[in-house]
């Protein structure tokens, strides 16, 4: 029959080998007396070469990283320790003291629990996080100019570029300029699979012609006067691996026209001065202000350049065609330049009707370079009709003028209650307190307030 002390020994040692966890005991001293199976696993050795060796010996060969045990023995209080194994684990080790009647430590056990995978799972999880953070920055990036939209055209437009993003097919946008084309086109790039590759952006009108060449397929050293010695990667070789964008294509050279087709065609490109074809591999998107099909006939460009451009073309309307868009994309603006400037201006309420009857002929660009005009040159903090160029200064239609499309005429008061209301809606959209509604409308905020309960104007402002 087995003794008490022969049943406790089988105990522990079945608990030693069926623990998830390591469980190393020392006595008073520090020296290793039992371990568990498992410490090959997490440190490298065996229950063998442990026994009989002190934790202090085993610290300096790096195998309990810090010691638990050893803390345990100083401080003579339970301690919770990370450690990093010589096999590259990350262990969360307790030590835990057993005292005499005497408060001596007689045995020090430790419990070591595996930690790697978990560690891991955080690194993954905030490496995921810091990915999302830089997409949702890019994406905050691509909001700007004609990505603040209103307007169900360019709801449809920005649909299909997300759409086409995933495809590696040729892109055209067309559209007057100014209208952010090439906002769109880094859109294109941002959200497809080249996105981590270089984005190159190559204004067509702005390389001139003797230089269009050499700027476009690169040079090899002292193929011509002024050469760099080391030759020179051309933008379309740069470009390999990304995405290539040719901004107002519809300048291009006609003697580059043939050049670039081919390129296009063999994906492959051979620099100035040399013999060496290299391979390249882009994405092309293009754009143009101009009527391709137009100068197809005229000869001005090639046709078969044309088709090969012309895969999926998008047009990008002016802002003449979305006047819905215009107010969201001023308001943009104003908030853009008021943080640039420090300054807090604002719309006054007369000066809407202004902006959105204009035609804007430079489309986004004029409107972003009158926003900035505005916030440095206004006198006040609202921002007046007066302040804008007379261009822009040509009155809409008031309320007056178009009473003669009523069948019925309207007395006096009820043409003073409709251009009241009028004026109460506008300010009730640019404003978010009754306090700068009625700053806005030069009225007492209990005025307002009451005029909106009069008016029944469901405003959100408080």
């Amino acid at each position: 029959m087995q003794s008490v002390v022969d049943v406790l020994e089988l105990e522990l040692c079945a608990i030693l080998k069926s623990s998830s966890d390591n469980i190393v005991i020392t006595d008073g001293n520090g020296v290793v007396l039992r371990a568990s199976p498992n410490c090959l696993y997490i440190y490298g050795k065996e229950v063998s070469y442990l026994i009989g060796k002190t934790v202090y010996q085993l610290e300096k060969e790096h195998i309990f990283s810090p010691s638990v045990t050893a803390r345990v023995l100083k401080e003579k209080k339970e301690v919770q320790i990370m450690q990093q194994t010589a096999t590259g684990r990350v262990v969360m080790a307790t030590g835990v003291p057993v005292f005499d009647k005497e408060h001596h430590i007689v045995r020090v056990i430790s419990f070591s629990h595996d930690l790697t995978e978990l560690e891991r799972l955080k690194e993954d999880y905030e490496k995921l996080r810091r990915q999302m953070e830089h997409y949702q920055i890019e994406m905050e990036e691509l909001k700007p100019e004609n990505i603040i939209i209103q307007s169900k055209a360019m709801h449809r437009i920005w649909k299909l570029v997300y759409r086409v993003a995933q495809s590696d097919a040729t892109v055209l946008f067309l559209g007057e300029s100014g209208v952010g084309k090439n906002v769109f086109a880094r859109a294109l790039h941002q959200n497809s699979s080249r996105r981590n590759e270089p984005f190159i952006e190559v204004n067509c009108s702005a390389i001139p012609e003797s230089l269009f060449e050499s700027e476009m397929f690169g040079y090899e050293k002292g193929s011509f006067t002024g050469a760099q010695k080391t030759g020179k990667p051309g933008l379309i070789e740069l470009a390999d691996k990304g995405t290539l964008f040719l901004d107002e294509i519809g300048e291009l050279p006609l003697s580059m026209q043939a050049k670039l087709l081919k390129v296009l065609q063999e994906k492959k490109v051979t620099r100035v001065g040399g013999i060496k074809e290299r391979i390249v591999d882009f994405r092309l998107i293009a754009s143009t202000n101009q009527n391709l099909e137009e100068m197809v006939r005229k000869g001005l460009f090639r046709q078969d350049l044309f088709y090969r451009l012309h895969v999926i073309p998008i047009y990008v309307p002016s802002l003449r065609e979305r006047k819905e868009d215009i107010f969201m994309l001023a308001q943009y603006f104003l908030e853009k330049f008021n943080q640039k400037y420090h300054t807090d201006k604002y719309f006054h309420p007369s000066i809407v009707d202004h902006l959105v009857q204009y035609d804007w002929p430079g489309n986004v660009r004029e409107l972003e370079n009158m926003m900035e005009r505005l916030v440095i040159t206004s006198e006040t903090k609202a921002i007046y009709p007066e302040y804008l160029p007379f261009s822009i200064q040509k009155h809409p239609e008031s309320p007056r003028a178009n009473q003669s499309l009523h069948k019925e005429p309207m007395t006096l008061k009820e043409a003073v209650e409709q251009v009241e209301r009028e004026w109460l809606l506008r300010a009730a959209e640019q404003c978010k307190t009754t306090y700068e509604m009625a700053e806005y409308l030069g009225m007492s905020q209990p005025t307002v307030v009451r005029k909106l309960k009069k008016y029944r104007i469901d405003s959100k402002v408080d």
